[in-house]
Formats: C-alpha cells, sequence, structure tokens
C-alpha cells in the first residue's frame, strides 16, 4: 500500500524510501506501516513544513527472548527537513493500552510512503479493544492545554502556527464525543466527523489558507471564535481513567504475539 500526495517533493521522498530500505538491511527488521505524521498529514503544511516520516518494525522473533533487549526505537539523524524514526511493535502496542494516542494516529494517516494494510487494519484492531477512550481523552486533553499555551504569547497575541497545534487536540475531543474508535489523524477527517461551530471553522479555514502559502506566519491577535472554543473544550477535566486491567494486558498480549507470529522478519 503507498499513498503519497503529488505536492510531496520527489527528491525527498526518494530520500525516505531510501532510508526506510536501508533501516529494514542494517537493523534486520521488517517495515510493515510507514507514514507521514506532523503538519502535513495533519492537514496544515507551510510551504517550508519539515517531512516527519513514521514507522512501526517488527524484529526476529529471537531479539523478545533476550535477555539484553535492542533498543525498541530505531532514530536517524535529521537532514534538512527529512525526519524519520520509528518505535517497535512491541513499544506501540505498550503505549497503545497505557492511552497514547500517537499508535492510533499513525495507522490512520492519510499519507502511506509503505504499508500492508492487513497488518494496519489488525493492528488498529488490538488498539481499539485495549486502549481505554477515558485515558485517551486524557491524553488530548493534555496535548491541546499544553500547545494553547505555547501559542498564546500574551493576553491578545498568539503564535499562529501554533494555534492549529491546539485546534487539532480539541477537534478530537469533540470527535470522541460522538464516535468511539480510534480518531482520525487529518484535521479535515475530524471535522467532518465533528460538532465544531461555523465561527471557528470559518477562522481556522481562513488561518490554513495563510499557512499554505506563507513560510513564517508570526505573530497575530487572538482569533476570537477559535480562542472561545478551545478553552471552552478544554476547561473540562474528563476522567483520568484507570490502569489497564489483567484481562486487557492479556489481550495485549496475545494480539502482540499474533502480530508477531506473522511479521517477524523470516529465521528469527
Amino acid at each position: 500500500m503507498r499513498s503519497i500526495p503529488d505536492d510531496f517533493d520527489p527528491a525527498t521522498v526518494t530520500a525516505i524510501d531510501a532510508r526506510l530500505g536501508d533501516i529494514a538491511a542494517s537493523y534486520g527488521v521488517r517495515v510493515p506501516w510507514a507514514i507521514e505524521s506532523g503538519s502535513r498529514a495533519w492537514g496544515f503544511a507551510s510551504p517550508d513544513s519539515d517531512y516527519d516520516c513514521r514507522f512501526l518494525f517488527v524484529r526476529p522473533r529471537r531479539d523478545y527472548l533476550s535477555l539484553w533487549a535492542p533498543r525498541d526505537v530505531i532514530e536517524t539523524p535529521l537532514e534538512g527537513l527529512l525526519d524519520v524514526n520509528g518505535w517497535d511493535l512491541a513499544k506501540a502496542v505498550r503505549l497503545a493500552t497505557a492511552g497514547n494516542a500517537t499508535v492510533g494516529e499513525w495507522l490512520r494517516s492519510p499519507h502511506v510512503y509503505g504499508g500492508d494494510p492487513a497488518f494496519r487494519d489488525d493492528l488498529l484492531d488490538l488498539v481499539a479493544a485495549v486502549t481505554d477512550p477515558a485515558r485517551v481523552r486524557r491524553h488530548y486533553l493534555h496535548v491541546g492545554r499544553g500547545q494553547w499555551a505555547n501559542a498564546r504569547v500574551g493576553a491578545d497575541l498568539v503564535r499562529l502556527k501554533r494555534v492549529f497545534y491546539a485546534v487539532r487536540p480539541a477537534v478530537t475531543l469533540r470527535w470522541l464525543d460522538g464516535n468511539v474508535g480510534v480518531p482520525p489523524m487529518n484535521l479535515d477527517e475530524l471535522l467532518a466527523e465533528s460538532e465544531v461551530p461555523g465561527g471557528v471553522r470559518a477562522e481556522l479555514e481562513g488561518l490554513r489558507n495563510l499557512k499554505a502559502r506563507t513560510r513564517e506566519l508570526g505573530d497575530a491577535p487572538v482569533p476570537p471564535a477559535i480562542a472561545a472554543w478551545v478553552e471552552g473544550v478544554f476547561v473540562t477535566d474528563p476522567d483520568i481513567g484507570g490502569t489497564p486491567s489483567a484481562a486487557v494486558r492479556e489481550r495485549a498480549n496475545e494480539g502482540f504475539l499474533d502480530l508477531l507470529d506473522r511479521w517477524a522478519p523470516a529465521g528469527g
């Protein structure tokens, strides 16, 4: 499976493909899922936005039995706009079980450098089965509040770029009000499936059009509809959720082992 927009720089995509191939060969891992994250996948890129490739990898089965297990991340050097890093399948399942929403977002990215839909669908099903919705809400609330605080530079000014990083978690929280499962990553999908006031949508679209053609947005007056709405969404403290039960941990472990049996590189 591959889904790359026409406006992605071909040379950068080629570099990402090469780096993913080198990772698989150098580390002896399988990379069944590699996607674009960040603002390009979220739906509000600037002309100079980074390319944030994120991937999931599976090591040979014997590596998971070692007393000295290898690192559960693979990081490659930053190079210009290129940022390529990935997580081990075991790390992804553990974090999803703990309520971290990042894995689900990666699995629902609209931009895929390479991946197997069967791996994505099975891991999505596992994530949905082991994730506590209350903990996911807490994740987005924490992220959103932090981003909104970083966006504010005074009583009347915001960093316009940061507004988007706060709006997306806020819209995701509204999506969770009316939907079940793993939320979409892309802002347009979230907006299409969520209750968001028209004034907020209009201000957001104006900012997005500006961001799409401007390298540095800088500071500007607070968009009034967005500010009032975002602060209203973030004012509520949701249930923090409980520690994953033994049954949930067992379901996560079984799902991980099943995926490992099918996706670990041969010979391990």
